[in-house]
């Protein structure tokens, strides 16, 4: 019995080492590089415009790289983080200090975070609106249903979204959304629905109307008047519209950043596409989207009209 027992056991451990020379070690070539493979990523769908542009140009750089984007809500690109399948997130906060440890705990490394852009949440409403200007007291009263004006407000979604966090908490400080408030299925939803209603006005990222140079953008922009809102660094007080100077200048109210957070320990094709967004391709693309580039110098002049 004994002897069975410890020749079965020394086959067990011939067949471990044996299997163990044969496969060897995993190549390095089965993993991504920062400018080839493939990995999944999770947007925020506030972004999608300005992403899918940077994916397009990344890929074509870069013929070996595939970047597959799932765009969703923000708290559901949080959940994804744990997952396995995705690598990275495009989020408009950073890892909480609770986050930022139960990642680590879990994957025995903290994720990295990059700030990547400034984006404004822009105010629309219908061509045939006569409110084009609004301060930071309509927005909020609108926003909790005790409003004079009678608008429906439409988010891209009541909960989960970045847009609607930010509603929540900056605008209205936790308090609740009023009846007035519905929800469209995600920006472009939106648009359309405001394009369609006199009476109702949306919160959309800037990327998804600001690009006049792209076809589909212009479009969006056709449907849809974009308000001027409240300036909060002007004297004497002046309503703006979220230009890019606006949000650099931090005139325009409205502004939140874009985040990058890569769950990578080694330097893979998360790590190469965040230096691609973080750097002088990826920052004119977010210019051109009319965001607010982190790490590119704009030049702001002053001008008569």
């Amino acid at each position: 019995m004994s002897f069975n027992w410890r020749r079965q056991a020394c086959w067990m451990m011939a067949f471990w080492l044996f299997s163990a020379c044969s496969n060897g070690p995993v190549k390095k070539e089965a993993y991504d590089t920062p400018t080839s493979g493939a990995i999944h990523i999770s947007v925020d769908e506030s972004f999608k415009p300005v992403i899918d542009e940077q994916i397009k140009v990344f890929e074509s750089s870069y013929p070996d790289a595939k970047i597959i984007a799932h765009y969703k809500a923000e708290a559901d690109c949080l959940k994804d983080l744990i997952s396995d399948s995705t690598r990275m997130v495009i989020i408009t906060r950073a890892l909480t200090w609770e986050e930022e440890r139960f990642l680590k705990d879990t994957l025995t490394y903290s994720p990295s975070q990059e700030k990547l852009a400034y984006d404004a949440i822009t105010l629309i409403v219908n061509n045939n609106s006569k409110d084009t200007i609004f301060d930071l007291a309509d927005i909020r009263s609108l926003l909790k249903g005790t409003s004079g004006y009678k608008y429906k407000v439409v988010m891209d979604g009541l909960t989960a979204t970045s847009t609607v966090r930010y509603a929540l908490d900056s605008l209205l400080k936790g308090q609740a959304f009023g009846q007035n408030v519905t929800a469209a299925k995600n920006s472009q939803a939106v648009i359309d629905y405001v394009a369609a209603n006199e009476d109702a006005i949306g919160f959309v990222g800037v990327s998804w109307i600001g690009d006049q140079t792209d076809t589909n953008m212009l479009s969006f922009t056709g449907k849809v008047k974009i308000a001027s809102v409240e300036c909060v660094n002007c004297d004497p007080v002046a309503y703006v519209k979220p230009y890019q100077a606006n949000i650099g200048l931090k005139r325009y109210p409205m502004v939140r950043a874009l985040q990058a957070v890569v769950k990578e320990n080694f330097q893979g094709l998360g790590s190469g596409f965040t230096n691609f967004l973080i750097y002088e391709r990826g920052q004119l693309i977010f210019r051109k989207a009319y965001l607010w580039p982190v790490r590119m110098a704009l030049g702001v002049r002053k001008t008569n009209i």
